[in-house]
């Protein structure tokens, strides 16, 4: 193996990729054999997973407003209530007799059930605020017990259960807890439909790129290795801590795409040395030796990336990093040992049953392809090319700066939904009090209090009167109502009434503060939770509610992202400056993949915030905002799989540079020989994705419509426009490291000249 590897030119370096495939080769049936097995026991481990994610973990655990929760619902049986049932009238008042008893009957059994830590209703509370002008509906609230996963399963039996006709009366329910319970029914529908749609377009891509059905399923099985493996891992992660629904979706899709990235590319490089008249066994050992090492080196790369998720404190985006990186490594090590054992099996029967046959152009020449007669192109004037290439990112990428960055309500559900329409029901006729109210918090010191332990004792009536008073001249609060009475524009306007008592309790004092406007978690939102924050205070205070989450969550994203920024750059560079030995072109990587996440963007800003393709997508804006989270969401995914494209596209660049061709020689090769890789990749990818815009959930709208663009924007305009420019003009340049970092490269011989491309554009 040594001396194949001196006769072939090969970098000692790289033995550990031939002596992997070896093994892969010699235990063939044993490998596919133990996987698997192990892909059944890792299905079997992961039923029910999807019961068991989380839908939440957009709020860091630590965060003031989710104390401030905790607090509200251990010490006053009180805070925001989860779940808002609407009973309506159709024919009579609430406040009729039989209207009137079935709203008693249901708001005990409510209180009969143990999940329930609190109901609240007209029929038992006989406030204004509870019922409409006109009488025909009114309100019962319901605050849940447990966690997250917990309040999920309650309030999908409870709407089950209790939605719907019940004698005189309409039911319907709203609230935070309807809405993930609908977006979880919703998600899971458009990810079926999705796949119904997708897996049939996958498979025609693959068997006319892959030109045959046995080797067009080779991507599918890397994938299902990998996607089972994860699965697996993420329900034992789960029984350690908080794993979010969102990220087994985004690394399911993320995995597939790898597993189709590195089984074209394998497969495609050992084609290619089998018709440079090499033997099956040798070509396989080369293909590990050249591509095997890309492979492992993008893998590396990715899963870096992700991994730098992990500064953020957020359940939602550590649970993708945990669950990225794994996809990332089960994929790579999956093509590097399933896939070799599998060709090793298939033979001559891998391009078997070739679909297309007749279709297919004649093979042409390297120097005769599309893709290197469009690098020559490019090179020919690539000041102008580089110029309109980057205006046209530059255009793209504009609406970034008129982002409005908030949270997701009821509003990423369609129209259609029950839930959204009893959501808007309830904004039309009883305003925001139940749904957008912040809560100021005023918990008991340790040892504060003596004697009884009174509120009285811990805040003295005019120190809490005076509290009020300050948080009611805030501007954005129309409201604030507190155990001392009601205020307006820094003046009590009422007196303490029956419902005053609510505000007290052994731990302390809380206040409500009603907002003027009817969307807390938008900019003004956070604005406003950070005015609150900012009143004087007669002691520790806590402030939560819509407006305080949505602070929390940007305080922390906003101070951790230059971390986490830094340690992808960094790490990626030296990564790439590893495996190009070259330090502009690790420079230049990275300033083409931030122009590409910027345009992307700013596509997204445009359509899902501003309304654009409105006629297409249909109601897409969801309140107007951009989430808080969807760009870290959409970062670490495009990152990754756009670096995977560079990583192929370099490899074979630096390859045939380092055999003695000049730059352009060298570009034009490289992406005659990987274009159609990458770009066949990203087409799979993209169809999968794209396929998600069909769901009625903004959420996948956004994600689907998001990621598709994300990689066919670079997969054109990065990949086959601005990287043989940006080389071009940089010539020799290219290859410049410092001496002390400098090691030589024996020229390693092209093999047998190819008269044919094998891997021709679609």
């Amino acid at each position: 193996m040594r001396r194949e590897r001196r006769e072939a030119g090969q970098p000692v370096t790289q033995e550990p990729f031939g002596g992997f495939g070896s093994r892969s080769v010699r235990r063939a049936r044993l490998v596919v054999g133990l996987t698997f097995v192990f892909s059944l026991l890792a299905c079997w481990y992961a039923v029910g997973l999807t019961q068991r994610l989380s839908p939440g973990g957009w709020t860091p655990p630590s965060a003031d407003s989710v104390r401030a929760e905790a607090v509200l619902a251990s010490e006053f049986r009180a805070g925001p209530p989860q779940l808002i049932l609407l009973a309506t009238a159709p024919d009579d008042s609430v406040d009729a007799p039989q209207a009137s008893a079935a709203g008693r009957d249901l708001t005990r059994r409510l209180a009969a059930d143990g999940r329930i830590a609190w109901v609240n209703s007209y029929w038992q509370h006989p406030l204004p605020s509870l019922r409409t002008k006109d009488a025909d509906s009114a309100l019962v609230l319901v605050r849940l017990r447990g966690d997250e996963q917990a309040v999920r399963e309650a309030a999908g039996d409870i709407i089950d259960r209790f939605t719907g006709a019940r004698g005189p009366l309409r039911v319907s329910a709203s609230g935070a807890a309807a809405v993930l319970d609908e977006t979880e029914r919703l998600s899971d529908e458009g990810m079926r439909y999705a796949e119904f749609v997708a897996v049939p377009l996958v498979l025609l891509i693959l068997l006319w790129v892959l030109g045959s059905v046995t080797a067009a399923l080779l991507p599918v099985v890397v994938g299902v290795i990998a996607v089972a493996a994860t699965t697996a891992f993420l329900r034992l992660l789960d029984t350690t801590t908080e794993v979010s629904l969102f990220a087994l979706n985004i690394t399911t899709a993320l995995g597939f795409g790898l597993a189709v990235d590195f089984s074209l590319l394998l497969v495609s490089r050992y084609r290619e040395e089998l018709a440079a008249g090499c033997g099956p066994e040798r070509a396989l050992r080369r293909t590990l030796l050249g591509a095997g090492r890309t492979v492992a080196f993008s893998a590396v790369i990715i899963a870096a990336s992700l991994c730098a998720l992990l500064l953020f404190p957020l359940p939602l985006l550590r649970s993708l990093a945990y669950g990225g990186a794994t996809v990332v490594c089960a994929s790579a090590v999956g093509a590097l040992t399933v896939l070799p054992a599998l060709l090793v099996l298939l033979g001559d029967r891998l391009d078997r049953w070739d679909v297309f046959a007749r279709l297919r152009r004649p093979e042409r020449a390297v120097s005769a392809g599309a893709w290197f007669r469009l690098a020559r192109a490019v090179m020919r004037r690539p000041a102008l090319v580089s110029v309109g290439a980057l205006a046209l990112l530059v255009l793209l990428a504009a609406p970034v700066t008129q982002v409005r960055l908030g949270m997701y309500d009821d509003r990423i559900l369609p129209a259609s939904s029950p839930v959204a329409e009893t959501s808007q029901r309830l904004r039309a006729e009883f305003g925001s009090q139940w749904v957008d109210a912040a809560s100021v918090v005023l918990p008991r010191e340790p040892g504060a209090m003596s004697g009884s332990g009174s509120v009285a004792e811990a805040v003295a009536d005019p120190a809490l009167d005076a509290y009020a008073r300050r948080l009611a001249q805030v501007p954005g609060v129309r409201r604030v109502d507190a155990r001392t009475g009601t205020y307006r524009d820094g003046r009590r306007t009422a007196p303490p009434n029956a419902s005053s008592g609510r505000f007290a309790g052994a731990g302390g004092t809380w206040l409500s503060v009603i907002p003027d406007g009817d969307d807390p978690l938008s900019p003004q939102g956070s604005r406003l939770a950070a005015a609150l924050r900012a009143v004087p205070a007669p002691g520790p205070a806590l402030v939560g509610g819509p407006g305080a989450r949505l602070a929390d969550t940007e305080h922390v994203l906003a101070g951790r992202l230059p971390a986490v920024v830094g340690v992808t750059v960094l790490v990626t560079f030296v990564l790439l400056l590893a495996f190009t030995r070259s330090v502009l072109i690790p420079v230049k990587a990275l300033v083409l993949n931030a122009l590409g996440l910027a345009a992307t963007s700013g596509i997204l800003v445009a359509v899902f915030q501003q309304g654009h393709l409105a006629p297409l997508l249909g109601d897409v804006t969801a309140g107007g905002i951009t989430d808080v989270v969807v760009p870290s969401l959409m970062f670490c995914v495009t990152f990754g799989l756009s670096m995977d494209y560079e990583v192929f596209l370099l490899s074979r660049i630096v390859d045939e540079h380092r055999r003695g061709s000049d730059t352009e020689t060298a570009v034009a090769v490289g992406l005659q020989r990987t274009g159609g890789l990458f770009t066949s990749a990203a087409l799979v990818f993209a169809t999968v994705m794209a396929a998600l815009a069909l769901s009625s959930l903004v959420l996948l709208k956004l994600i689907g419509v998001g990621l598709a663009l994300a990689v066919l924007l670079d997969c054109t305009v990065i990949r086959a426009l601005l990287v043989p420019a940006v080389m071009r003009l940089a010539g020799r340049a290219n290859w410049w490291l410092p001496r002390l970092g400098r090691r030589k490269h024996r020229p390693a011989p092209s093999p047998t000249p190819v008269p044919a491309a094998p891997m021709e554009a679609p």
